[in-house]
C-alpha cells in the first residue's frame, strides 16, 4: 500500500511504563474507508495504542502516521473522532449540552440532533448524563465523538453495555460511514464483533501476531473460527 492509502500507519512502535512493555514493536496499517478491528484481551495493548494516534503517548520508539502525518500534529485534531473505553462526560451537563460542547470545539453547531438519534438518545436530550445508564452514558459518548463528522474515528471498546439491536444499528452506521470514505478503528476482545470489521489486526502482550480479514486469519492458523485462530495464532508468536 502507499501512503496516499493509508490513514495509520505504526511501524516498529514501543512503549514502556517502567518495567512493562505495553507496545512491544507493533506495526499496522489501515486502509482509509476501511472498518479495521484491533481484536486482542485487555491489557494486550489496545487502549495504548489508541492514545498513541491522537496524540495522548509518545512513543518510545517507532513511528506513527495519521491521515499523512506524522504525530504529533494538533492540526489532525479536528479530523479526528475519539471514543475513550470509560466515557469522557461532563455528568452535571445535559445529554445535548455534553453533544454541543464536544461539537463546538470542534467548530461545528450542526449534526447534533443527528448524532443524538443515532444512537437513540434524542428523546433523552435534555437528561443530565449523571441519571444515565451505563449503556446510555456510552452512547453519549459516541455522539460525542462522531458529531464533528470526523475523516477517521478510533473507538475503544465502543458497544459495552450497547443491547443487541443498538449494536447492529450502529454498526450499520459505521458501514454507511466507511462508505463515505471515512475510516474507522475499533478495539474489541469480543469475536463476533470483531467478525464485522473489513481487516483485523490481532495484538497480545504489545505484539501485532498478525493481520488480514477473518478468512486470511482463519485459513493462515488452517481452522474454521476466528477464536481459535486467535489461540494459535498466539501460541506460535509465544514459540
Amino acid at each position: 500500500m502507499s501512503a496516499a492509502d493509508l490513514a495509520i500507519d505504526v511501524a516498529g512502535v514501543v512503549k514502556r511504563f517502567g518495567s512493562l512493555a505495553a507496545l512491544d514493536g507493533a506495526s499496522l496499517q489501515v486502509r482509509r474507508g476501511e472498518v479495521y478491528g484491533l481484536l486482542g484481551p485487555n491489557g494486550s495493548g489496545k487502549t495504548t495504542l489508541i492514545r498513541m494516534l491522537v496524540g495522548l503517548l509518545d512513543p518510545d520508539a517507532g513511528t506513527v502516521q495519521v491521515l499523512g502525518r506524522r504525530l504529533p500534529d494538533l492540526d489532525l485534531l479536528a479530523r479526528v473522532g475519539y471514543m475513550t473505553q470509560q466515557a469522557a462526560l461532563y455528568p452535571d451537563l445535559s445529554v445535548e449540552e455534553n453533544v454541543r460542547f464536544f461539537a463546538a470545539i470542534h467548530g461545528h453547531q450542526d449534526g447534533v440532533r443527528e448524532a443524538l438519534e443515532l444512537v437513540d438518545l434524542w428523546d433523552r436530550r435534555r437528561s443530565e448524563v449523571a441519571t444515565l445508564s451505563g449503556g446510555m452514558r456510552t452512547r453519549c459518548s459516541l455522539a460525542c465523538s462522531l458529531v464533528h463528522e470526523p475523516d477517521l474515528l478510533l473507538l475503544d471498546e465502543p458497544t459495552v453495555g450497547v443491547d443487541p439491536q443498538l449494536r447492529r444499528q450502529l454498526w450499520d452506521r459505521f458501514r454507511q460511514m466507511a462508505a463515505g470514505g471515512r475510516t474507522i478503528l475499533v478495539s474489541s476482545h469480543v469475536m463476533d464483533e470483531a467478525e464485522r470489521c473489513d481487516r483485523l489486526g490481532l495484538i497480545r502482550s504489545g505484539r501485532l501476531l498478525a493481520e488480514g480479514t477473518v478468512a486470511e486469519l482463519k485459513a493462515r492458523a488452517g481452522v474454521e473460527r476466528l477464536e481459535d485462530a486467535f489461540l494459535k495464532l498466539s501460541e506460535a508468536a509465544a514459540g
